[in-house]
């Protein structure tokens, strides 16, 4: 086969252990046709080849970003983003100009606030003096928690609070009104729904399909959110997205860019069940793995939340917070109920992947895959915990044995990358310290690793989550472990061991003839960059089947 392209003079890291590395790659028809010696390889081009010196820099496997939200991404690129930002003035001066570049904005919402932003819990007073006669909102770095003025909870109509379902809570004040501060998703639902992005949230809020289905206008608006987080993860090397949120409707949207040749990223996405729900909804979950399934758009997997996060002290935990005896935080299902859903989950030949964050969530859905093999037997499934922020250190060695995959967030380390240590330190405790963020401990015990972002809870760069993943020490505080892993095994778990994750090891992850031609091409040689400098390296060249998606 005559290739298409050549990437010649780099330094190859293909991620298969049978042939490890290379000095060229060429590309044909969406596949990688050869690795090998430079000369070698330049012996197959012709007059059509396009031939890419790569001057010695790194290319590798397209990177997997294991765990992301891409239409929320998308439609938060044209948010105000706040974070890194402190003070009242630093965010007034902020959301002022927000406002005056966007009059004809229905709501203003910024993104990326901390939990200590202002010194103290951010109240609707807070953002009614920064501006009172406009809708405004804050959403939390982590996504689950949304602080809204007065103006806006009016308009979504909970002032005076609303019944939510359990785990989701409208903050009251002594007053008898809504303090401004709105924890998980369907109580912060109706405020994001005064943007017109409801129909973006469903899949995680609710998990239901949009009732009326838009029209092509309302389609087109959406389409539109998913391509700019398309292109924006394209120019981070990102050619595979587990999508961690989603219903039929994100996969109809995809599927529509993929018709207009606008899919530039093959992209998982899950259905996600509820606690409202009965377990014949599955029934829905397995038609959109029979009519999604192929190298591109497919689903297969079912998503849940067993708790919310530590910052907001809604991560469910088996001692308590330290500032909150008694407070443990609760599961969103409870042990038996889990039990019974990731049975029928794991009957059904469909993955699981569960958030949870607190030692308590991770202990729950860990006995929840043992109680669906010890109901079905051993299979191949690739059960995945999103997470594991905190963990018993009982519990450290259950997931190898059960093939439980760590789907971990190196960007999320408070003090790693762009979250602060505190609150999140002193909600932990110093004495739990040593259980938290563990990732170095989780793959000695044999959990396979896949890493991701998160976004846009944080930064998509996958070189920053590379770096932050080779230099973090847990929390720099004492009692905290090292848990820093070697440059080699942060990228397998970037390509190669997200792939695997993701029941994609036999479409992308390695570059080895056959595989697609999913690769990127960094700006200089990872391996001879001090840890500390990864993050400035930068992304020179993405390819996705074949066809270039992002040229610095």
């Amino acid at each position: 086969m005559t290739p298409e392209t050549i990437l010649t003079y780099a330094r190859v890291l293909t991620m298969n252990p049978a042939h490890p590395r290379g000095e060229a790659v060429a590309l044909g028809q969406g596949r990688v046709l050869a690795v090998g010696r430079r000369r070698e390889i330049e012996a197959l081009a012709v007059s059509e080849t396009e031939v890419i010196d790569c001057n010695g820099a790194t290319v590798l496997p397209g990177f997997v970003e294991s765990h992301m939200h891409l239409l929320l991404g998308g439609a938060e690129l044209g948010h105000l983003h706040v974070g890194g930002l402190e003070g009242r003035e630093a965010l007034a001066r902020a959301f002022r100009g927000f406002s005056e570049a966007h009059p004809e904005r229905t709501l203003l919402m910024a993104q990326g606030g901390d939990y200590a932003m202002l010194g103290a819990p951010m109240t609707r007073h807070d953002l009614d003096a920064i501006l009172p006669d406009r809708p405004i909102a804050i959403t939390a770095h982590d996504l689950h928690t949304v602080w809204a003025n007065t103006a806006a909870l009016t308009a979504a109509g909970l002032l005076k609070g609303a019944a939510m379902p359990h785990g989701h809570e409208v903050l009251i004040g002594a007053d008898g009104l809504a303090t401004g501060e709105l924890r998980e998703f369907e109580a912060f639902a109706a405020v994001i729904a005064l943007s017109g992005e409801a129909r973006l949230n469903l899949g995680i809020a609710t998990g239901e399909e949009p009732d009326p289905w838009p029209d092509d206008a309302g389609q087109a608006f959406d389409r539109a959110k998913a391509a700019a987080g398309l292109t924006h993860a394209a120019r981070h090397g990102v050619t595979s997205i587990v999508n961690m949120d989603g219903n039929r409707y994100t996969l109809d949207l995809l599927a529509a860019l993929r018709a207009a040749g606008g899919l530039t990223a093959r992209v998982k996405v899950p259905f996600h069940f509820k606690p409202h729900m009965e377990l014949d909804a599955l029934d829905r979950a397995e038609a959109m793995a029979r009519d999604f399934a192929d190298d591109w758009l497919s689903s297969g997997f079912v998503k849940l939340f067993m708790d919310g996060v530590i910052d907001s002290r809604t991560a469910f935990r088996t001692d308590a917070y330290p500032d909150r005896p008694g407070h443990h935080g609760t599961p969103l299902f409870a042990g038996p109920s889990f039990d019974e859903i990731a049975t029928e989950i794991d009957r059904r030949g469909l993955q699981i992947a569960v958030h949870a964050v607190g030692c308590g969530a991770v202990r729950a859905v860990i006995d929840g895959y043992a109680a669906a093999r010890a109901a079905n037997g051993a299979r191949d499934s690739r059960h995945r915990i999103e997470h594991i922020e905190l963990i018993d250190p009982a519990d450290i060695a259950r997931l190898g044995p059960l093939g439980i995959t760590a789907s971990l967030q190196p960007p999320h380390v408070p003090g790693a990358m762009d979250f602060g240590l505190e609150p999140t330190l002193g909600m932990i405790g110093r004495a739990r310290l040593k259980d938290a963020f563990l990732c170095r401990s989780l793959a000695t015990a044999g959990a396979p690793l896949a890493f991701a972002s998160d976004w846009p809870v944080a930064n998509i760069s996958v070189l920053r989550g590379i770096g932050a993943a080779l230099t973090r020490t847990a929390f720099d505080a004492p009692g905290a472990r090292d848990e820093r892993v070697g440059l080699m095994e942060v990228l397998r778990a970037y390509t190669a061991g997200g792939a695997w994750a993701a029941h994609l090891e036999a479409v992308t992850g390695m570059l080895r003839p056959g595989l697609a031609a999913d690769l990127v091409l960094l700006s200089g040689d990872i391996e001879t960059t001090p840890p500390e400098a990864v993050a400035g390296l930068s992304v020179a060249l993405t390819i996705c089947g074949g066809k270039v998606t992002h040229r610095a």
